[in-house]
């Protein structure tokens, strides 16, 4: 009886298994696929924490981290101050370890080897790793058995390391069955080769939004500004998005389209672009005419990106109550990305120095941004800078210049 119900766990493994490699398969976003690498992992083994590192050069970067106990803890702590606590902070992510054989996952990284690990605190003296406690001293944790399991690509390159802690039997901790090394190492090799897949599309998508911030810059470069601006216009519109609770598809998009938004000033003159005073009706309605001609450049694009770009650069100075330009389009036939970055832009035009003004103070310019609720700018999105006005001021910040 034993054996059959040991044959059907095995089949039960093998299908989830299965399942598994179908969902990477589907995965494109790197960050997400590695998060979705782990936590499979750690279900799969019952593992109740893990870290997955991602190879660089002769590091390995500490990508990903997930600790049922010391998020339970920090929750119950929360509960008890009676805050809420939207996400799990990765606090343990971000620093680099040496491709060597003194750490258990620099030794898988460089031996390609499995380390299946009943108790991390007796790893005898003679072997070449050691296990460091700093962390659970810090946390005050008790990290026991490990399976840590490289993720090698087709080559048999090693691209990243998973390392699951803690196997669970009830309420007790165990040492990993020796039948998950191969079952790990098998998902671990799908997840290498989904791996190398995202990271490709990752360079060429970077590739991509590289060409389309310089074309941006290209549009305005007579503004010294220029590049601090587009960096400040894409992270404000991306702020922005995610207060109106977008999807991450949306939010990413809007991100990266909007730096697009004044594409059409190639088409104006010099002598309107940099005027320092008061533009005449007649200079107006040609300054005006940079909507028309940004949507013109870009349209019939077949990069899905490019037409949020086109969308965003002929509405982007539509007002909510019908008075903008060009179209005089209202409310919410305004589409949401150009209503995003309408309330970006202004912000932005605001709190900078231009030939033609110099910088409003911030009291000043969330005051005439508090005026415009509702007849400049959909109040939604008023509404979301103001809940978010702090992530404005890093931005501000961090290209002030």
């Amino acid at each position: 009886m034993a054996q059959k119900m040991n044959a059907r766990g095995l089949q039960e493994q093998l299908m989830s298994l299965n399942r598994i490699g179908i969902a990477l398969s589907k995965e494109q976003d790197l960050n997400q696929l590695l998060t979705l690498i782990l936590r499979e992992s750690r279900q799969f083994t019952s593992a109740e924490a893990g870290s997955l590192y991602v190879r660089e050069g002769n590091q390995l970067r500490f990508s990903v981290s997930q600790n049922d106990v010391l998020d339970a803890r920090k929750k119950a702590e929360l509960k008890a101050q009676k805050k809420q606590l939207e996400i799990v902070p990765s606090t343990f992510t971000g620093f680099y370890v040496s491709l060597d054989k003194s750490s258990i996952s620099g030794y898988v990284g460089t031996t390609g080897k499995v380390l299946n690990i009943p108790d991390s605190y007796k790893i005898p003296p003679s072997r070449e790793y050691k296990f460091n406690r700093s962390f659970d001293e810090k946390n005050n944790y008790r990290t026991k058995s490990q399976l840590v399991v490289p993720m090698k690509d087709a080559s048999g390159n090693v691209v990243g390391v998973i390392q699951l802690l803690n196997a669970h039997k009830g309420k007790n901790i165990v040492p990993f069955d020796k039948h998950f090394e191969s079952l790990v190492l098998s998902l671990a090799s799908q997840a290498a080769i989904t791996i190398k897949n995202a990271m490709l599309t990752q360079e060429l998508k970077e590739a991509y939004l590289d060409t389309i911030f310089r074309l941006s810059v290209a549009a305005e470069y007579k503004d010294d500004d220029t590049a601090a601006h587009i960096h400040r216009m894409s992270r404000y519109s991306a702020i922005l998005a995610e207060g109106l609770g977008l999807s991450p598809a949306e939010v990413e998009s809007i991100r990266y389209a909007s730096p697009m938004h004044d594409i059409g000033k190639l088409g104006v003159p010099d002598s309107i672009l940099m005027k320092p005073g008061k533009l005449t009706p007649a200079e107006f309605k040609e300054m005006q005419n940079h909507t028309v001609f940004g949507a013109k450049i870009l349209e019939n694009a077949k990069a899905e990106l490019l037409r949020v770009s086109e969308v965003i650069a002929i509405t982007h100075h539509e007002k909510w109550d019908g008075s903008g330009y060009p179209r005089g389009l209202k409310g919410e036939n305004i589409p949401l990305s150009g209503r995003v970055v309408a309330l970006a832009d202004v912000f932005d035009a605001l709190t900078s120095k231009r030939c033609y003004k110099p910088a409003f103070s911030l009291e000043e310019s969330m005051k005439i941004i508090k005026e415009g609720s509702g007849r400049h700018f959909d109040a939604k999105v008023v509404q979301a800078f103001n809940d978010n006005i702090e992530k404005f001021l890093a931005v501000k910040a961090q290209f002030s210049n």
